[in-house]
């Protein structure tokens, strides 16, 4: 019988954790803004757009591998949305020109924040699908808040070890 109640008791948590959850790429444009905040939550970042609107970042890291853009107009409509954490994005990045602050309002925070003896400044890492394949993008930083280079790794939590 405990079992049997505290298995009616996970389920009932799931399901009190996903009522009200919204999956940000059904989003419908034209849907107001205070309406998508009340599914989604708060925002991770809330950048200001040019023409008036509203970027709602929401990021799944660290665990998760999606950051999506949710733009409004300047009447709180939904506009656009977009997954931005893939390659092509980090790519985008300009050596020597963007910041810190443009990679925090793109990406929203990192999965880790590293150093090593071979670069001064922080290593911003976020994790991300490539194609099928788990990667690691690592934005280097530095020490005056400027991107340096960008580098990708494997993410070598999927990679197995050779059988013997």
């Amino acid at each position: 019988m405990p079992r049997l109640l505290s298995t009616s008791i996970a389920a009932s948590v799931l399901a009190l954790a996903l009522t009200g959850c919204m999956v940000p790429q059904w989003q419908k444009p034209g849907m107001p803004q205070a309406e998508v905040e009340k599914g989604m939550g708060k925002p991770t970042v809330v950048v200001p757009l040019p023409d008036g609107g509203t970027r709602l970042v929401y990021s799944q890291q660290p665990a998760g591998q999606q950051v999506y853009h949710m733009d409004f107009d300047a009447q709180h409509k939904l506009t656009r949305v977009e997954q931005v954490l893939d390659s092509a994005h980090f790519f985008a990045l300009r050596n020597g020109i963007d910041t810190r602050d443009d990679v925090y309002r793109l990406f929203g925070p990192p999965a880790k924040v590293e150093g090593v003896y071979s670069f001064k400044g922080d290593i911003w890492t976020y994790r991300f699908m490539d194609n099928t394949f788990a990667r690691r993008a690592h934005v280097h930083i530095d020490p005056q808040g400027i991107v340096q280079k960008v580098m990708f790794t494997d993410e070598s939590m999927y990679l197995r070890e050779p059988r013997r």
